[in-house]
């Protein structure tokens, strides 16, 4: 199956690890936006990757959502003080 054959699921799929790659909590303070930024330039650009494997090698959107989750889990969304924490920003 091309990516232009694929089911709405495989594609949901992917868009919703794409969400979930560029939707990451924004940093608490101006010291941990570089700590998020880092984070998310790693996420976005595995995201990109994920995008073109499927629009320009027709790479199966199911599979390539499963690949950019695996990637993402290497880069989780950790490591600074954000808004989404109990009392930051506060």
């Amino acid at each position: 199956m091309t990516a232009r054959e694929s089911s709405a699921a495989e594609l949901r799929a992917l868009l919703d690890a794409v969400r979930d790659a560029i939707a990451i909590p924004y940093a608490a303070t101006i010291g941990d936006d570089e700590t998020r930024a880092r984070i998310l330039a790693d996420r976005v650009m595995h995201a990109c990757i994920a995008l073109e494997n499927v629009l320009d090698r027709d790479d199966e959107p199911g599979w390539s959502a499963e690949y950019l989750r695996a990637r993402l889990a290497e880069h989780p969304p950790t490591g600074y003080r954000h808004w989404g924490e109990t009392g930051a920003g506060r």
